[in-house]
């Protein structure tokens, strides 16, 4: 039964869900861009401001567990839609199309990824990965009447659709083997079952939902998807998918490892290390031939995924830990440099401004763009002194104390390799201006927000990686919460 302090602990999902059905009503009675963007901002801004009330109450609703992993996921979650939403009018202002759709499509999409990072059932976990993915859907095909933008929403779909075929397929085999869903239950149903060593059924059932999320990670080799739907969707819904939705697929993934016991296989912990190590020097080494920035990122980010699966592959209270630092510092510098793109992209004038001439001398037209981009590749590569030298630090250090010395030397060999090509992009902003015209610029309130977005961003980059000891207490607090 739902109490009322389940829906008080449920508090942010109920104000973002409760926001999306405003958004829906409001378009239908008068389209009014401006005030469709102020509602989604101010839904997100009241979700976030009423997350202390749901961590005070006890709360624990059926299907979920308000943990420090949920709190983690929900704050990371919130933040990053916040801020998405806050940088979206301006890109969307020169849009032909329906403007207002995005952000009830947005609101749906976190409301799916509130519900992931909280999920304590398998049923809860499929049905907030699909009220995840199938807003995606119609984000990245959202400029329809761009073939590229129609054929990256159509691989998503179809590939998603398969993805999700072989996790339910992995959650039917858990399900036959003990005839539960739940996670706890399923803990207490396997213990007995694999005291004799691993059940070929539950550990084929772990790697198929392992599969299942690797495609929604992309994570080599289920990553075929990421550059082509970078590419071809537009700017806020691909922020999107590289933002909310792989922290939430990710933090599943961590407690899936964490609490249930066919997860806890040495051979499936194995095989996770080797999907980490190919993803972190494969993403980087495809990443060095790209001349589309959005197409680099997108294989910079299956590097970065891989990086974080050594969290997931080294048990104790500290893989939570460093997986919130990874993660918190990952989002903030992912943000940062595809809210340059949205800004160089707009007005809107067919595909985004992705390819790397778009930004050759942008430091002499924009300077301060140019230094919000500089800022977000450097945290991305891991240099001190911003935010992506903490996680990385935490990274590596998690590895040798679980003397995990190849994957250790797989997120140097990476890190190295993808310090080149961040270079390139960095080294590209401060040439001479190219002969071409750049992009009309929109005035504009919504411009203003936007850049201002980006400031706060720029600014977090910096403070977090000169003084990161807040973050990385609130970190630990909820690690030992989970």
């Amino acid at each position: 039964m739902l109490t009322l302090t389940d829906l008080v602990g449920l508090l942010p999902l109920v104000i973002v869900a409760a926001t999306a059905i405003l958004v829906m009503l409001g378009i239908t009675w008068q389209r009014h861009h401006s005030g469709t963007a102020a509602l989604t901002v101010g839904g997100l801004a009241l979700a976030l401001m009423s997350l202390p009330l749901a961590w005070a109450v006890s709360a624990s609703p059926p299907l979920m567990m308000l943990d420090g992993i949920a709190l983690m996921g929900t704050v990371l979650t919130l933040a990053s839609a916040l801020a998405i939403a806050a940088m979206s009018p301006h890109y969307l202002t020169g849009y032909t199309g329906p403007q207002e759709e995005f952000y009830l499509l947005l609101l749906c999409a976190v409301t799916g990824a509130l519900g992931l990072v909280a999920s304590n059932h398998m049923a809860m976990l499929f049905i907030s990965l699909e009220l995840l993915s199938m807003p995606l859907y119609g984000m990245v095909a959202y400029r329809f009447r761009t073939e590229r933008s129609l054929e990256a929403g159509i691989k998503y779909l179809v590939l998603s659709a398969a993805a999700t075929a072989f996790l339910l397929f992995g959650m039917a085999l858990l399900y036959a083997r003990t005839g539960q869903l739940e996670f706890g239950a399923l803990s207490a149903a396997l213990t007995p079952a694999l005291t004799g060593g691993p059940d070929p059924w539950m550990l084929g059932g772990a790697v198929l939902i392992v599969v299942g999320l690797g495609f929604k990670l992309s994570i080599m080799p289920f990553h075929l998807w990421t550059p082509d739907v970078y590419q071809g969707g537009i700017a806020p819904a691909t922020l999107v998918l590289a933002t909310i939705s792989k922290l939430a697929v990710f933090l599943v993934l961590l407690r899936l490892m964490m609490v249930v016991p066919a997860f806890e296989s040495e051979w499936l912990r194995n095989l996770i290390s080797l999907l980490a190590f190919i993803s972190m020097v494969g993403g980087n080494l495809l990443a060095l031939f790209q001349l589309n920035l959005k197409r680099l990122l997108g294989y910079s980010s299956i590097a970065h995924l891989g990086y974080l699966l050594i969290a997931v592959v080294v048990e104790g209270p500290l893989s939570v830990e460093t997986s919130g630092v990874y993660l918190f510092t990952y989002v903030v510098a992912t943000l940062g440099a595809f809210g340059v793109i949205m800004h160089v992209s707009s007005p809107h004038h067919g595909e985004d401004a992705a390819d790397l001439h778009h930004y050759r001398g942008l430091f002499w037209r924009s300077p301060w763009l140019a230094a919000v981009m500089t800022l977000s590749l450097l945290s991305l590569a891991g240099i001190p002194l911003t935010a992506g030298f903490i996680g990385k630090f935490y990274i590596i250090a998690l590895g040798v104390a679980d003397s995990r010395w190849w994957l250790v030397g797989g997120v140097v060999a990476g890190s190295a390799v993808g310090l080149f090509y961040y270079l390139r992009v960095m080294v590209t902003l401060y040439l001479p201006e190219p002969g071409s015209q750049p992009r009309e610029s929109i005035e504009g309130r919504h411009k203003r927000v936007g850049e201002l977005t980006l400031m706060v961003i720029a600014v977090l980059i910096l403070l977090l990686g000169i003084y990161p000891v807040p973050m990385i207490d609130w970190m630990a607090a909820l690690a030992r919460a989970a």
